[in-house]
């Protein structure tokens, strides 16, 4: 018996190997050996659960998933919450995935993936202020989930400042992938939003795009950056303006954000809300520390900016400054 666990063991450990070289069918063989030699062993299955989920066999992998629930409820079942609610989500059973997410953080309410596939479910389902808050919630759990940056600049373009903030911590996190390049012209259409000229040259700029805060926010009086989003429309000017025709676009990133940190900086002792509890001091600290300038070099390479690839070459010292500044950034 306890050389048939031993073997159990080394087949689960053989198929935790092969998972992670994307290789799942031989993965869940291996499981099914184990399970074989150990019936009902609680790793195999946990592991067979979410195999099965990658493999998008999601009725096996939610059938696995009951029975370690059923089988296992004392051990740690973090991971096969996920897995379960996942392979339901998949299915079109959102409802139930997030029942079972909700169990999951009953148990486990630290464990930031539970939030995020919750919040993935909820925006399913059109409750899109609840999956909101669940990426909030993540991000406070693990300020380094780049997935729930990118959720909350996609969810909160109606609320520009919000959208432009979670856009940037996203980039900090990811300036390579597709998703980066998205992320960062996402974000610099944002930032020239409302403004135009005129054949006669004048330039104009329209308040009527000011953020989301003017709907549900605004009720609850949390995260209104109207007074931000104002002075980011003014600065947003300067592109148009003849002097300022020569300068590279990244300089015209920092001459626009730059008054965006001034500001959030001077009306935040007034201000209450996720967004200028925990993303604002962030960029705020950037700027004091006189950091933008690596930070705006650091997100243009999304977009193979050459300026961006040729400043990171030149000043490698300052993209190391920056980024240890951000690692040790003191999230609150």
């Amino acid at each position: 018996m306890a050389q048939n666990k031993a073997e159990a063991e080394r087949k689960i450990r053989e198929g935790v190997t092969l998972y992670d070289e994307g290789k799942y069918d031989e993965a869940l063989s291996r499981y099914n050996e184990a399970l074989n030699l150990d019936k009902n062993n609680f790793f195999a299955l946990a592991e067979k659960a979410m195999t099965l989920e990658i493999m998008k066999k999601y009725d096996e992998s939610i059938e696995v998933s009951e029975l370690v629930l059923k089988l296992y409820p004392k051990e740690d079942n973090a991971t096969v919450y996920v897995t379960y609610g996942n392979a339901l989500d998949h299915i079109g059973k959102s409802d139930l995935a997030i029942k079972a997410y909700n169990e999951g953080i009953k148990k486990y309410p630290d464990y930031y993936h539970l939030y995020f596939n919750k919040g993935i479910a909820l925006y399913k389902v059109k409750e899109t202020e609840k999956a909101v808050e669940a990426f909030q919630i993540t991000t406070r759990l693990n300020p380094n989930h780049a997935g729930s940056y990118n959720a909350l600049a996609v969810i909160d373009r109606s609320n520009r400042i919000p959208s432009i903030l979670a856009a940037g911590r996203y980039l900090i996190l990811d300036n390579k992938s597709s998703r980066a390049k998205g992320n960062l012209e996402t974000m610099l259409t944002l930032m020239k939003q409302g403004i135009s000229k005129s054949e006669d040259n004048s330039i104009n700029v329209s308040l009527s795009s000011i953020s989301g805060d003017k709907t549900n926010n605004k009720k609850s009086n949390t995260d209104d950056f109207s007074t931000v989003d104002i002075m980011l429309s003014m600065s947003a000017t300067q592109d148009l303006h003849e002097e300022n025709k020569d300068k590279t676009e990244i300089q015209k990133f920092i001459d626009k954000f730059s008054p965006v940190c001034r500001i959030m900086k001077e009306v935040k002792p007034k201000q209450k809300g996720y967004y200028w509890d925990f993303l604002a001091p962030y960029f705020i600290e950037m700027n004091d520390k006189k950091l933008l300038e690596p930070f705006a070099n650091i997100i243009f390479l999304a977009i193979q900016d050459k300026d961006a690839i040729q400043y990171n070459e030149q000043h490698q010292d300052k993209i190391k400054e920056f980024y240890n500044w951000s690692k040790n950034y003191n999230w609150k």
